[in-house]
């Protein structure tokens, strides 16, 4: 059983004000983020081909390729995908089946609420030199309660399932969708419920709006460990951490008060993954030349 210090998370009015260089208490700043073309890291997904490494990407609009960052943020290539295209991808998530490695990048960011479907490209994972992959399929849903917009996804490999969480919502909603679901038609995903396990936001967070990117309670990544047995959601300020017993669902696991710990100055924190044994988890933000935080559990 492996326990995380307990760090109070600072208030929303006085979130994010120290230097991203000196991050909160228990958080280890392994580097910055060298590849120049990473200019708005919006997911970070561990390799299960290559321990050393991590995949991320950038926000929407971007060119459609998958960056590989060492641990302590350095250039370990990049590739392409030939047939994707990056409307809004908000994060990306990795699991292994049957000794094989692949990586869902989420196309489901839609700030306005408009889009008529949303994509995730299941793409078994590349090596870094290819240059150019493509995606193995696509699966394309809606929500079954009309647009949400949404940053956060995880995959679930004991119910063979992908995660999805809404970002601006409130409180936040869980949806999932098959990982086997069939690539030539649009499915609607499943309504899971309410996660309340995440802080909330008060009347004066509603009504003073986003002065510094200081909407606290909204979700902006998610990732459950290779072993099943922990979750983790990331927002502006803090991540949240949470367990479960052995057969119980994620949205229950959710309703409880999690475990968590302040990001101390990262700013537009939107990336989160834990690392391939479990032992760390790692974050980086929207900044050009973003930091590398870890952060070590406890065993």
């Amino acid at each position: 059983m492996r326990r995380i210090v307990l760090i109070v998370i600072c208030a929303a009015s006085v979130a994010c004000q120290q230097d991203v260089n000196m991050p909160a208490p228990g958080m280890v700043h392994t580097g910055n983020l060298q590849n120049p073309g990473i200019q708005e890291a919006s997911g970070l997904a561990r390799s299960h081909r290559d321990e050393d490494i991590l995949w991320t990407m950038n926000d929407g609009g971007s060119p459609p390729i998958l960056y590989a960052i060492g641990k302590n943020g350095s250039d370990r290539g990049s590739v392409r995908l030939s047939n994707a295209t990056n409307v809004d991808w908000e994060d990306i998530a990795s699991y292994e089946i049957d000794g094989t490695s692949w990586l869902i990048v989420a196309d489901v960011g839609d700030n306005e609420n408009v889009r008529d479907h949303v994509t995730l490209y299941i793409v078994e994972e590349p090596l870094p030199e290819q240059k150019e992959f493509a995606a193995a399929r696509m699966i394309s849903f809606v929500y079954p309660d009309g647009p949400r917009d949404a940053e956060a996804i995880a995959v679930d490999t004991e119910q063979e399932q992908v995660l999805i969480l809404s970002k601006r919502t409130v409180p936040a909603l869980l949806y999932a969708i098959p990982l086997h679901a069939p690539p030539d038609e649009i499915i609607v995903a499943t309504k899971l419920g309410e996660v309340s396990g995440i802080p909330q936001p008060g009347s004066d967070d509603v009504f003073t709006g986003n002065p510094d990117f200081v909407w606290h309670w909204q979700p902006t990544s998610m990732d459950i460990s290779a072993d099943g047995n922990s979750a983790v959601i990331l927002s502006y300020v803090a991540l949240y951490r949470f367990e479960r017993t052995a057969g119980q669902a994620w949205i229950d696991a959710m309703q409880s008060a999690p475990i968590s710990a302040d990001l101390g100055g990262m700013a537009l924190a939107e990336a989160i993954t834990f690392s391939k044994d479990g032992d760390s988890i790692f974050i980086t933000s929207e900044n050009q030349n973003p930091p590398l935080l870890r952060l070590d559990l406890v065993h």
